[in-house]
């Protein structure tokens, strides 16, 4: 072969021997698995034992008095709690309603009045409400109010059936309090967890933007579908509605927020007598970015009168509305910088403080008018508006 040719090796063909140092290796191998065979067939600790009998089971004793204590309100409490299923879409015959989601609620008397949040209830056609018993009824609207996110529904039940939740006070609670939740995360239905009250007179915002006052703020875990489901102190009294968390996975972080039941009280009655809630108002629509405006061009800082409600006793008492010229610059209307003597800043200051007043008060608001330059005082009778 010249050294011009590629090199190339000889075919192999069958039947060749291996070479003789492999005969080791390959006998060892063979040696190996005929011995694992045997461990595993005959020799070495049996799989199985014929004899084998139950372990013992040690007795533990009495539950400690806290567990007895969880275990008491769960079994008093879960009769009240139900689970809501929204259906948003209409009947198509023998197919089911599309169903949009599902939360928590829990009964408020024996006529089957039924509390729940508004996020809950909002944006469904029907409400379906399954109580602890497994029965279910179709629920009807009995009214929202999406400034305090909570909303009751009706269901035409036995009274039987229907387990009314005892009531606490807001006022009586204390921080490190333990609290209990119960509501259905996940549409797992009755689902308990605990924890303690870990703050007071917190703040959160309501669907709509608006601040609710006095929330309770607590770990107890509260997951989506917790939500309307009742918050409960160690004496088995409703203490808050569970209504939101701050978590970015939506998954309990352990920070969690309750509705005080003074204002679900105040809130729930006045929807089963009116069907809406009634707020004493000056009758008037503002906007922040107006009264940013008004800061802005007119160095004046308050709330200015965007646009009346129909009947306002604002405008009846001589307020007027914000104007501008053509060019764009706000020339004429007024600017509310207070009420009796306490000064406003913006719109929520505005709200919170008119939320000390009943309706038909009348009060003095303070007033910044454009066109004059200079601050009057006008004495204005409240309105009821709806929440």
């Amino acid at each position: 072969m010249s050294i011009s040719e590629p090199y190339s090796r000889q075919p192999y063909r069958r039947g060749h021997k291996p070479p003789i140092y492999l005969w080791p290796i390959l006998a060892g191998m063979l040696l190996a698995g005929m011995l694992l065979w045997r461990i595993t067939t005959s020799g070495g600790p049996a799989l199985h034992d014929p004899s084998a009998k139950p372990r013992a089971i040690v007795y533990r004793g009495d539950l400690h008095s806290d567990e007895q204590r969880t275990i008491e309100i769960f079994r008093q409490i879960s009769p009240s709690v139900v689970y809501i299923t929204a259906v948003t879409g209409g009947s198509r015959g023998i197919f089911e309603e599309n169903a949009e989601g599902t939360g928590s609620g829990f009964v408020w008397d024996d006529s089957g009045n039924i509390v729940t949040n508004y996020h809950v209830a909002r944006a469904a056609k029907r409400w379906r409400v399954s109580l602890a018993n497994k029965r279910s009824y179709w629920a009807t609207l009995v009214g929202m109010v999406v400034s305090k996110d909570l909303a009751v529904l009706k269901i035409d039940a036995p009274k039987e059936f229907l387990k009314p939740i005892a009531l606490g006070k807001s006022a009586s609670l204390e921080v490190g309090q333990n609290s209990y939740a119960i509501g259905n995360p996940f549409g797992l239905d009755l689902t308990l967890t605990k924890g303690i009250i870990s703050a007071l007179g917190r703040q959160i915002r309501a669907p709509n933007g608006v601040l609710i006052d006095g929330v309770i703020q607590t770990d107890a875990a509260i997951n989506p579908g917790n939500s309307g489901g009742p918050l409960i102190d160690s004496a088995g009294l409703l203490i808050g509605v569970n209504t939101s968390i701050i978590s970015r996975s939506r998954s309990s972080s352990g920070i969690g927020f309750a509705i005080p039941v003074d204002t679900v009280n105040d809130v729930t009655t006045e929807l089963i007598r009116r069907g809406r809630l009634l707020r004493p108002g000056l009758g008037i629509t503002f906007r922040t970015d107006v009264n940013r405006r008004v800061r802005d061009e007119l160095g004046v800082t308050g709330v200015g009168v965007f646009r009346f409600a129909q009947g306002s006793p604002a405008e009846a008492a001589g307020l007027k509305r914000l104007m501008q010229s053509a060019a764009g610059k706000i020339i004429t209307g007024d600017v509310i910088v207070g009420i009796e003597d306490k000064v406003i800043h913006d719109g929520d200051e505005l709200k919170e403080t008119l939320k000390n007043y009943r309706i038909d008060d009348e009060v003095t608001v303070r007033v910044y008018r454009v066109a004059e330059r200079r601050t009057s005082r006008v004495r204005v009778r409240l309105t009821g508006l709806q929440q």
